[in-house]
């Protein structure tokens, strides 16, 4: 049975995802930090509650040690928890904004694979998806007819650039694992107060199709659910 481990997954677009990978048959580990919510959604689901708070070093480790102890090895890694720190303009942010949001989405994404990786060596087909956003490409945040280019921001847009170069430098420096990052639209849900135009099913379908992949699938790539996107 594979397994995986989805962090932010008691809500959102890591419930749904947790969800259909259940119902692929994966042995899914729901990462959250609030453990009556995670507990209580991993039951729903049918999945297994790993308390993880990936800003936390303590957190990250024990909960490696919980895999370790549990199953000895990590097939599929979700990169999911993020945060999106509030809007703002750019000239009334602060270094302070910046770091809260990095704290979670960029050095919790870093913390928890390097935590994660000796387990993910030792499966016959790892892979880690690393959910990012359109936000986080220069292209299509320069193109006047998107969306994107519409929503003034530095945390949450940098944060996701930061994670689409993680992703490429991850993949390029193990290649022995499929590595992407993924854009998952406009979707509603906490994050962006569910003004998202599109539900958590359309969504999550980019993270778990490349949850899915295999051995010879894609790596070092950054993709929406139509297909590769610029970064």
């Amino acid at each position: 049975m594979t397994t995986t481990l989805i962090t932010g997954g008691n809500k959102g677009l890591g419930r749904e995802t947790a969800r259909r990978l259940v119902a692929e048959g994966h042995d899914v580990w729901l990462g959250a930090r609030d453990s009556e919510r995670g507990q209580a959604t991993a039951d729903e689901l049918g999945a297994r509650f790993l308390a993880l708070d990936v800003t936390s070093d303590e957190s990250v480790q024990a909960a490696a040690s919980v895999l370790e102890s549990e199953v000895g090895h990590l097939d599929v890694l979700v990169n999911n928890a993020g945060i999106p720190g509030g809007w703002r303009s750019p000239a009334d942010t602060t270094a302070d904004h910046v770091r809260a949001v990095y704290e979670t989405n960029v050095f919790g994404l870093v913390r928890v694979t390097h935590a994660m990786l000796p387990l993910l060596q030792r499966s016959s087909r790892p892979v880690i998806v690393n959910v990012s956003s359109g936000m986080g490409s220069l292209t299509i945040t320069s193109d006047p007819d998107r969306i994107e280019s519409t929503l003034l921001g530095l945390p949450y847009q940098s944060s996701k650039s930061a994670v689409n170069m993680i992703t490429s430098q991850y993949a390029r420096s193990l290649p022995g694992i499929r590595i992407n990052a993924v854009d998952p639209g406009y979707t509603a849900t906490d994050l962006n107060g569910h003004r998202g135009t599109q539900p958590v099913e359309v969504g999550a379908e980019v993270i778990v199709a490349m949850a899915l992949i295999g051995p010879d699938g894609p790596t070092g790539t950054y993709r929406d659910r139509t297909g590769p996107i610029p970064w």
